[in-house]
């Protein structure tokens, strides 16, 4: 999948709409092959984007765990941790 979409389930404060409808457009542009759809296209672009976002909110608004809800902060420094381990790996090769 797309390395842009971000977990969105059991974060507390849960989701926004917002990150919601950005990892539904990454969704929608990564399955259409489009960054920006045509005039001619630009209607069912946006209406897939919503529609991916309200069944995006209710499948993370749906699930339950027994986690303790994640820290955005502590997974934002892992994921930064991860880059930079993937970025020395790919310097090192080059």
């Amino acid at each position: 999948m797309c390395r842009n979409i971000r977990p969105l389930f059991n974060f507390e404060p849960r989701a926004t709409d917002e990150e919601l409808r950005d990892a539904a457009l990454q969704y929608v542009r990564k399955i259409s092959g489009m960054r920006a759809p045509s005039k001619a296209n630009e209607a069912t672009f946006e209406r897939a984007v919503d529609e991916v976002a309200a069944a995006t909110r209710r499948l993370v608004d749906g699930l339950e765990t027994t986690s303790p809800p994640r820290d955005r902060d502590e997974e934002r420094a892992k994921a930064r941790a991860r880059w930079k381990k993937r970025a020395a790996r790919i310097a090192s090769t080059a």
